[in-house]
């Protein structure tokens, strides 16, 4: 990997091509604007470190998946006291959606402005909600998304239904949205994305168990693969190449347009150049990406006289519950049920709390991976069999001191303290509080008593770095060059051609999946690119 310093520009410097756009990445940011690009006729190269995810029986292994991490980069990246760092994050055509889970939430309109937390400010975005509602209404459709206007109390307002009716309850989840419903909260169908078509035989989705964090077998979970990248790819002037590393990217001698993209592909270094530059590597392998292109135009780093590349990583508190009880859960694709009622707080805590719904349906092997002894008497198969298995999420707040910088050897150090943690252990009381008073649990309707088991991915598990699935923040966009990276087109302030659309742009995180959000940013952005 090419780490060091940047030699200069060499005017004479061999290219593999020369194209209208090169776009770095193919997940929610990359593969969507590849989308919204590809009908312009213009040359377009996207370049993806990784390869097209094999179609295979491991795609639902449980073990290969979640304790082996089969699919998870090998590469080691550090936390800030050095200690070795294996990230739970992929390198394939789609990006990380080949593997989420396919929540596909808007953010709340109050998420775009000024926000007073326990922990602090969430500061406002640079566009508004109204601006960006069209790009979600077009990145639901291109992404399937399932769901029912009016239940979730947080909603934003919408300018249209949802692309496909909500994924219906299984009967276990259905008797707890009823009994919570009855408490006077106002559960809601999660707006999920993929193919399914649930009268019909012919349906691409099955509603396996293996959906959430697994990459799907039949291509039914609607991810940037399927949905953006291959349909592009049929368009003569896209140009895909796997396996390519991009190592660095270099200037003209001004310092203020990308004239050089170089890539690592099969062995062989190559060079690339486009009138744009899009970046889209995840917002870790984005910010590494800046910094590794420093020059003497660029001292700490392409884009950074702010000396805010890296900084203010987000990434979400998030934790699992397992509420575990004496009648079986015998769901299949559990995770369609959410709740937002503390999403802006409650009457007994005027902060924001967050957002609740489930994870994919756990298993006894995926327990192994993590939960030695929480359950004496217990097995762990018996266990998954009992549990309602939750994902609660709590905003986390930009710090300067979060982010991503390099070691020496220019290998990702990525520093991360938890904040705004006492919401997220009033929204686990929370949960906790609503369960102890369900009832109607089993297929019968008949009653059994709750226990209640917390494993917090941060804090009792110790790898809170690992999970960075929801990963955000480190290139902000603002209308401040002095405290933000990109402009609110999603351009760098000191460069002329490069623009970055995955989610290192956000400069707060909100409490909702990032991935609707992304997606919707990258088909705004690419409106701009084309007007331009």
């Amino acid at each position: 990997m090419l780490c060091g310093p940047a030699i200069g520009f060499r005017e004479n410097f061999m290219t593999n091509g020369h194209y209208d756009f090169i776009i770095i990445g193919t997940g929610a940011g990359g593969g969507t604007l590849l989308h919204k690009l590809a009908p312009s006729g213009k040359r377009i190269l996207v370049l993806e470190r990784g390869d097209f995810v094999k179609r295979g029986l491991d795609n639902w292994n449980s073990r290969k998946v979640n304790v082996e991490g089969h699919y998870n980069t090998k590469e080691t990246w550090f936390d800030a006291s050095g200690k070795p760092l294996h990230p739970h994050t992929n390198y394939n055509v789609g990006g990380n959606t080949k593997f989420y889970g396919a929540a596909l939430f808007r953010m709340r309109r109050e998420d775009f402005g000024e926000l007073r937390h326990y922990d602090g400010i969430s500061p406002a975005w640079p566009v508004s909600y109204d601006e960006m509602e069209p790009y979600y209404t077009a990145a639901e459709r291109l992404y399937h998304v399932h769901g029912r206007r009016g239940e979730d109390p947080t909603e934003p307002w919408a300018s249209g239904d949802f692309p496909h009716p909500p994924v219906s309850h299984e009967t276990r989840i259905r008797h707890l949205a009823e009994d919570f419903a009855a408490q006077g909260l106002k559960p809601f169908h999660v707006p999920l994305g993929v193919k399914l078509k649930e009268d019909d035989r012919r349906s691409e989705c099955i509603r396996c168990g293996t959906c959430d964090g697994f990459p799907c077998l039949l291509n039914a979970k609607a991810d940037a693969q399927t949905c953006a990248v291959e349909p592009a790819l049929a368009f003569p002037n896209v140009t895909l190449l796997t396996n390519a590393l991009v190592t660095r990217l270099e200037t003209d001698a001004a310092g203020r347009r990308i004239v050089a993209v170089r890539v690592e592909r099969n062995g062989e270094r190559e060079s690339y150049s486009a009138e744009t530059v899009i970046v889209s590597a995840g917002a870790i392998n984005s910010a590494a990406l800046l910094l590794r292109s420093a020059s003497d135009r660029h001292p700490r780093g392409l884009a950074n006289g702010s000396d805010q590349v890296g900084r203010n990583y987000m990434g979400h508190v998030n934790s699992v519950m397992l509420a575990v009880s004496k009648c079986p859960n015998p769901t299949v694709f559990q995770k369609t049920l959410g709740l937002n009622d503390f999403y802006f707080g409650a009457d007994d805590f005027p902060y924001p709390m967050g957002h609740i719904s489930f994870v994919g349906k756990l298993d006894g092997v995926t327990l192994s991976a993590g939960a030695p002894a929480i359950a004496p008497g217990f097995t762990l198969d018996l266990m998954a069999r009992h549990s309602l298995d939750f994902w609660l999420t709590t905003e986390d707040l930009p710090r300067p001191e979060n982010r991503v910088t390099l070691d020496r050897d220019g290998a990702i150090v990525l520093s991360y303290q938890p904040n705004n943690t006492e919401p997220h252990r009033r929204l686990q009381k929370k949960l906790q509080q609503l369960l102890n008073a369900q009832r109607k649990c089993d297929v019968h309707g008949g009653e059994c008593h709750q226990g209640i088991f917390a494993r917090n991915l941060y804090l009792a598990e110790q790898i809170p770095l690992a999970g960075v699935a929801h990963q955000n923040g480190t290139l902000r966009f603002g209308d401040d060059p002095r405290t933000s990276v990109l402009d609110r087109d999603c351009r760098a302030h000191e460069l002329d051609n490069l623009y970055v659309v995955d989610g290192s742009f956000f400069p707060s995180s909100s409490a909702v999946n990032p991935a609707l959000t992304i997606m919707a940013n990258a088909l705004r952005v690419g409106d701009h690119l084309l007007g331009k």
